[in-house]
């Protein structure tokens, strides 16, 4: 046996070609049975969702809690994460935590948090949205600062 030679034999598969006359077998009608909506041209029954006129189940599900839809969303950078690719920088903001792939977005705020087990060896001015309290202390007591950028 020759595996090069080998054929796959499949039917042909045709596609309805409805409304051709009775002797398709697919005229008058085409498929869509007698009246009503589903015969219609338009037809978007059933839609996702529904269940035989009953009340849909979306409806049916209780709804719990509170969206808040205009909420902050921060980006959040750790000082272990900055001192250990930014070095000898004297400016630590948007741009430098971009350049060492720290933060995805240069326009989204930006959280500084103090999660760091030894001091932080980096003295430079950080900017950034928000600080948590502890990373402000940290940072301070590094000889640096921590600048709130207004935007």
């Amino acid at each position: 046996m020759d595996l090069s030679k080998i054929k796959i034999r499949t039917k042909r598969k045709t596609t309805k070609r409805l409304g051709r006359g009775s002797g398709s077998g697919w005229g008058k009608t085409a498929g869509r049975g007698n009246k009503g909506a589903g015969s219609r041209s338009g037809n978007v029954w059933p839609y996702v969702g529904f269940n035989g006129g009953n009340i849909p189940y979306a409806r049916k599900m209780p709804k719990r809690g509170f969206n808040v839809y205009a909420k902050e969303c921060f980006q959040v950078v750790n000082l272990f994460a900055i001192q250990e690719k930014i070095k000898n920088v004297k400016e630590i903001g948007p741009e430098a935590l971009k350049d060492a792939k720290l933060i995805k977005d240069i326009d989204m705020p930006i959280k500084i948090l103090a999660d760091i087990k030894d001091k932080l060896a980096v003295k430079a001015i950080f900017k950034a949205d928000k600080f948590s309290e502890k990373a402000r202390k940290i940072i301070e007591e590094a000889g640096g600062e921590a600048q709130c950028l207004k935007r």
